[in-house]
C-alpha cells in the first residue's frame, strides 16, 4: 500500500523516561509522561489505542490488547537535550558534538559587538527562567533601554524586551544581529526573541510574539532530500524557525497547541505529496518549563481529542508519526529540559497495528523511515523501521 502524505507531529518535550546517560545531564529520575498521567486532567484514549502504554519501559499506564498503531521508544544519540538538536535528529542528522552553552553568561567578544551594533546595553547575562528574568530586570530595562540577555541550560541566546520600548521589528533585527555574531565556536542553536508587556514587575507577561533564529543544519535533513526528489514540505509552528527555513516550502505559525492542530487539520484538505512536520510547543514552553503538571496533562488531553479529528480525516495513503524532541518533566527538579526517551507512534491505513519496534538507538530512525515510506532511496543518519510496520 503506497504512502502519499506523512505527518510527523512533535509533542515538544513529551518524554517517557530518563535515558541511560541521564546522569551526565543531571536528569536521573525524570519521566514526563509518568508525572502527567497522575493528574486528573490527563486523558489520552487515542494515543493509548495507538500503543502509547504498550511501549517498552512505559509502566505508568496499562497497554491495550490490540493497538491500532505500531509503537516504539526512541533514544537520543545526539549530545544534547534541546529543541534544535532533537528536531535535527528526528530529521535524520545526529549531532556528535553538543552546541555551546554558557552557564556563566556570554563573553565580551560576543556582547561587545552585539551592543555596538544594536546601540543598546545588556542586562543580566546569565542563565535565568524566562518569567523570572522579566520580573527581576524588566523595570531596569524600561529605565535604561538596555536589552535583557539571558540563557538557560540549552544552547540559546535569548533577548527579552518590552514591546512598547523596543518594537518587535527592532527586537527581531537585534536577534538577527546576534545570529550573525553567534557563529563558529559561539554558534548557539537558537537566538530567541522574548517580547513582553506590562507596567511593572508584578504584571510583566511574555507575549506570543516570540521568534526563533536558528542555525542552518550543517548537514542534509529529510526535508532537503524530499525537496530534491520533488516532494512537498509543510511546516506548522516552530518547524520553519528550527530549520532556519531550509527546505520548508509552506509554513504557518500558531498561537497555541490547539491552533497548531487546527492548522494541521486545514493542511489535510490540501492535496500535497510529501511531508507535513508539526511542532506543538506549548507542552514545553507553557507547562514543562513552568512546572505546571495539570496544565501539561490538560494539554495532552486537548491534543488527544484533536488527534481523534485528525484520524477521522486521514486518507488511505496518509501516515502519521507522533513523537517528541526531548523531555521537560514538570514534576522534576528545576525548569529545564530533561534527557529522556521519546515515544514513537505510527498509524494509518498502510501501517500494521500492534507491532513494537522496541527501543531505537536514535531519533534519526524517524527521518530514515519517512524517506523510506515515500520511496526516497537516500541514506541519512538512522535506520528505517518501515519494513517492520508496513502492511
Amino acid at each position: 500500500m503506497s504512502v502519499k502524505r506523512v505527518f510527523v507531529i512533535v509533542l515538544d518535550s513529551y518524554g517517557i523516561g530518563w535515558l541511560p546517560d541521564a546522569d551526565k545531564f543531571g536528569d536521573v529520575g525524570a519521566n514526563t509522561l509518568a508525572t502527567i498521567v497522575k493528574s486528573e486532567k490527563y486523558d489520552t484514549p487515542n494515543m493509548k489505542k495507538m500503543g502509547l502504554f504498550n511501549i517498552d519501559g512505559v509502566a505508568c499506564g496499562e497497554g491495550v490488547e490490540n493497538p491500532i498503531g505500531s509503537y516504539g521508544r526512541m533514544a537520543e544519540a545526539s549530545m544534547g537535550k534541546d529543541t534544535t538538536i532533537g528536531h535535527w535528529e528526528i530529521a535524520g542528522m545526529i549531532s556528535s558534538s553538543p552546541l555551546p552553552t554558557y552557564p556563566d553568561g556570554f563573553p565580551q567578544e560576543v556582547l561587545a559587538p552585539f551592543s555596538e551594533q544594536t546601540g543598546r546595553g545588556v542586562l543580566c547575562n546569565k542563565p535565568y527562567s524566562g518569567t523570572d528574568v522579566i520580573r527581576d530586570y524588566g523595570e531596569e530595562h524600561l529605565r535604561t533601554g538596555n536589552l535583557i540577555v539571558y540563557t538557560s541550560a540549552d544552547s540559546v541566546f535569548q533577548i527579552a524586551a518590552h514591546e512598547e520600548l523596543v518594537p518587535l521589528e527592532e527586537l527581531y533585527r537585534d536577534c538577527r544581529i546576534a545570529r550573525e555574531i553567534l557563529q563558529g565556536k559561539h554558534g548557539v542553536g537558537r537566538v530567541i526573541a522574548r517580547p513582553f508587556v506590562g507596567t511593572c514587575a508584578a504584571d510583566f507577561t511574555r507575549t506570543r510574539n516570540r521568534h526563533d533564529f536558528s542555525l542552518i543544519p550543517p548537514r542534509k535533513t529529510m526535508m532537503v532530500s524530499l525537496k530534491e526528489h520533488g516532494f512537498d514540505t509543510y511546516g506548522v509552528g516552530k518547524i520553519y524557525d528550527i530549520f532556519a527555513g531550509q527546505a520548508i516550502d509552506h509554513t504557518v505559525s500558531m498561537t497555541c497547541n490547539e491552533d497548531g492542530m487546527e492548522k494541521t487539520l486545514a493542511y489535510m484538505d490540501e492535496d500535497f505529496n510529501g511531508l507535513c512536520f508539526v511542532n506543538l510547543v506549548d507542552f514545553d514552553m507553557m507547562y514543562g518549563h513552568r512546572n505546571d503538571i495539570d496544565g501539561y496533562a490538560n494539554a495532552a488531553t486537548v491534543f488527544d481529542r484533536q488527534l481523534g479529528q485528525f484520524m477521522e480525516k486521514m486518507r488511505e495513503d496518509d501516515v502519521v508519526i507522533i513523537t517528541a524532541d526531548h523531555g521537560c518533566d514538570p514534576g522534576f527538579k528545576g525548569t529545564d529540559h530533561s534527557r529522556e526517551y521519546t515515544p514513537m507512534l505510527i498509524y494509518g491505513a498502510p501501517v500494521k497495528g500492534g507491532v513494537s519496534i522496541g527501543t531505537r538507538s536514535t531519533f534519526a530512525d524517524i527521518g530514515a523511515t519517512v524517506l523510506d515510506m515515500l520511496g526516497v532511496d537516500e541514506r541519512l543518519d538512522g535506520t528505517s523501521y518501515w519494513d517492520l510496520v508496513k502492511k
